[in-house]
């Protein structure tokens, strides 16, 4: 049966008091957001690569704080860390040489963040693999990045939800969704960073969405957002009025149809996600 899940993209804004939270800096932030929404979108563990023998991977005492926080059946959607998905290192300006992630799809140290996150198995909706653009030389082809992934997936634990989010726009097309499907892996939704508009993308390959998807609202420039609100993410600042009512249709078809949404919105997308989610849920009803 098709289930809803509803949250946004990280939960710590003492902006939220009000909306969220009872008061500023709640005890425990977690805990308090986890009585609103049934579901929430962990970025941090993302950023994890910071040099050849640096890699962050998550603590045990955070993944119990976080499942001892929520409900039994409120679910997490986890970025997979970026030491995974990055082809190479970040790069402080263009005219730096690329150099080669070590980590790039390594089934080795995947296997360590799963063992690491196994008290929440359970409660794990998805694992997200965001790649970035993909230029030429990061990656020649869409066929070579179905490659990389399949021998990826043939090494790694099954049992899990996955699924991809591509940064590039041209990889969106009926080969791309039909690999999903014959790996058994999800696609992730991208509104914002350049990508086409989601309800376009769906509407063109709507029949192959199958079982389960991610959504995640991120809207547009970052930087003009934050600075148009102060980083105080309490009230809309960017008003996409005109685009959520195909957004919440396309939701409605989605569990029409059978399948399971995960909601992710990030402030970023309107000014405050929690504004956002009431503005969606309204046309959902």
């Amino acid at each position: 049966m098709s289930r809803l899940y509803i949250g946004t993209c990280s939960w710590k804004y003492d902006s939220w008091a009000g909306l969220v939270y009872s008061r500023k800096k709640p005890d425990n932030y977690l805990k308090e957001y986890a009585h609103h929404f049934n579901t929430v979108e962990i970025d941090q563990w993302f950023w994890s690569l910071f040099g050849v023998d640096k890699v962050s991977l998550p603590r045990r005492e955070v993944v119990m704080e976080y499942i001892q926080s929520v409900p039994d059946d409120f679910l997490f959607t986890i970025k997979v860390p970026n030491s995974i998905t990055l082809t190479h290192f970040y790069r402080k300006n263009k005219n730096e040489p690329l150099k080669r992630n070590p980590y790039f799809l390594s089934p080795k140290l995947f296997q360590e963040f799963l063992e690491l996150l196994t008290p929440m198995k359970d409660q794990i909706g998805m694992l997200m693999f965001q790649f970035e653009y993909l230029n030429k030389q990061k990656m020649r082809d869409q066929y070579e990045f179905h490659m990389a992934l399949s021998e990826f997936f043939k090494k790694i634990e099954s049992g899990y939800p996955y699924a991809i989010e591509p940064r590039n726009p041209q990889y969106l097309n009926r080969a791309y969704f039909d690999f999903l499907n014959k790996h058994q892996l999800y696609h992730v939704f991208l509104e914002g960073y350049y990508m086409p508009p989601i309800v376009q993308v769906y509407e063109k390959h709507r029949d192959q969405i199958q079982d389960k998807t991610v959504i995640r609202l991120h809207g547009g420039d970052r930087k003009e957002i934050e600075e148009k609100s102060g980083e105080q993410w309490n009230q809309i600042w960017d008003d996409r009025s005109k685009e959520l009512p195909a957004i919440a249709n396309m939701i409605k078809d989605l569990q029409a149809r059978g399948v399971t949404v995960f909601l992710n919105v990030n402030n970023h997308y309107e000014g405050s996600a929690p504004l956002t989610i009431q503005r969606i849920e309204k046309l959902l009803q």
